[in-house]
């Protein structure tokens, strides 16, 4: 590789950082399944406790800037984890776009070479941490501060915790514990919202409780249940937990929809087994990346929108955003007006075109993401297929080479990015809309989290009690 290209550059700062990054370290051996259930439970304590412990000299504003992405990232608003995994995602992400442009390019199939990736992604996310630290204390808690030292205490916090949460990704990630950090925080921020909407005691405006099973005690008692059936200002309702157990079993039906196609090993005789194309087979990459960009693009908004055009007077900058000034979290008009949702039927009923706009919005830029991350994510009918002969296996009636499986391929991965895309966006726009609990990305990435985590536990399960089969399929205790 030539000198001077970005690649290298990587490589030579990786070379001169790492010996001062901080590692977790894997494991001498492997764990049992207990011990990391155990390991992957005290993370998640440590994330749950920091999201209730407020931030220090930080005075919460009056409207919360980032309640819309608060589902993606896992975040508490004036907590440790106000940022949540925001930057280990935007890391990650990051990084993982540059190599799948081929504008980085390393050989995942030398553990060398995927170390020096893995460590500088770790060294983004480390940059990312400290650039979001210092800008949301700066924007978000800077007017309420007196003492400019202050800022500085609450930028420690942020940075300090954000790295906490790294950590704990990672050492999830090395063997500790069971899956990934992200996903596990991301399911918990949605449960809790769940659970919130369904037994929360607490007041509510409308005079009742918040959570939907109190209430309907409250209605039985001293109202009209049906009363239960619909609520305002985007309160729990009967409802909204029937749609939400009906997007749970249509999640649940489409993924198991797929297309089958047979193989046969050539290292093994006599083993057939076969390669499955589902309907979701972007999972829900594209939804992520379509909702952090929404967020990212509302929150610059808003800043944007605080310093040129706080009162709305500008006709040219009202075609891109506008926000109520007494309540600047609400769009009232221009692009972005129309990239957030409107949540629950009565504020629907106000402006249907605005609830069709969104869905039509979602439903188109998430079928753009799933079509770009099957080129960058490796998922393409050529990577596809390459990853077949890499594995030594072959598909029946066909020549082991790359030309005719990636033909066959490309009659199926492509219609079902589009369909699974296009789908997965109309499931997001409609529950954001008409209330789901939890928001409708909340419960697209919560499924596919459960039903990745029911997988791995029913393959590690297999692998306990038929070792031998869990060296039949590559793995070795270490």
């Amino acid at each position: 590789m030539a000198e001077g290209t970005l690649t290298e550059t990587i490589r030579k700062i990786v070379a001169k950082a790492e010996p001062y990054v901080p590692q977790v370290p894997k494991p001498k051996k492997k764990l049992s399944l207990q011990n990391r259930l155990l390991w992957t439970g005290g993370a998640l304590v440590i994330y749950l406790v920091m999201g209730q412990t407020p931030l220090f000299g930080a005075t919460a504003p009056e409207f919360d800037f980032l309640a819309f992405a608060r589902v993606i990232f896992a975040s508490q608003q004036g907590s440790l984890v106000e940022l949540g995994i925001g930057p280990i995602v935007t890391g990650g992400l990051l990084m993982q776009l540059l190599r799948g442009s081929d504008i980085l390019k390393f050989d995942f199939k030398n553990p060398a070479e995927r170390g020096v990736f893995q460590t500088a992604t770790k060294l983004v996310t480390y940059i990312v941490i400290v650039v979001e630290s210092v800008v949301y204390a700066i924007a978000v808690y800077g007017p309420g501060v007196t003492e400019p030292t202050v800022i500085y205490v609450i930028m420690g916090q942020l940075m300090g915790a954000s790295i906490i949460v790294m950590f704990l990704d990672e050492m999830i990630q090395k063997g500790w514990g069971l899956g990934s950090g992200i996903s596990i925080f991301i399911m918990a921020g949605v449960s809790q919202q769940i659970l919130w909407s369904l037994f929360s005691p607490l007041p509510a405006g409308d005079g009742g409780s918040i959570g939907v099973f109190p209430f309907i005690g409250q209605m039985f008692a001293y109202g009209d249940v049906a009363d239960a059936l619909f609520r305002s200002n985007q309160l729990p309702s009967l409802f909204g937990l029937a749609l939400t157990a009906g997007i749970l079993l249509i999640l649940v039906y489409t993924q198991g929809m797929k297309v089958e196609i047979p193989i046969v090993s050539t290292k093994y005789r006599g083993f057939a087994a076969t390669y499955p194309i589902k309907m979701m087979y972007v999972s829900n990459i594209p939804v992520i990346l379509a909702s952090a960009l929404t967020a990212n693009i509302v929150f610059m908004g808003q800043m944007f929108w605080a310093q040129v055009n706080p009162r709305n007077a500008s006709e040219f900058w009202n075609i891109f955003a506008q926000f109520d000034p007494t309540s600047p979290a609400s769009p009232i008009g221009g692009m972005i007006y129309y990239m957030t949702p409107p949540r629950g039927l009565d504020i629907v009923a106000l402006d249907p075109l605005r609830a069709v706009g969104y869905v039509i919005f979602m439903i188109g830029i998430v079928i753009v993401f799933g079509k770009l991350w099957v080129e960058l994510g490796g998922l393409s009918p050529k990577k596809a297929a390459q990853n077949l002969l890499d594995a030594d296996v072959q598909i029946p009636g066909f020549r082991r080479s790359n030309k005719p499986i990636e033909s066959l391929l490309n009659k199926y991965i492509p219609s079902v990015t589009l369909i699974g895309s296009a789908i997965l966006g109309l499931i997001a726009g409609v529950s954001d809309v008409l209330g789901v609990f939890g928001t409708g990305i909340g419960i697209l990435l919560t499924v596919d989290i459960l039903i990745n985590y029911y997988n791995q536990l029913v393959k590690e399960q297999v692998e306990v009690v038929m070792p031998r089969l869990g060296a039949a399929l590559g793995r070795k205790n270490t």
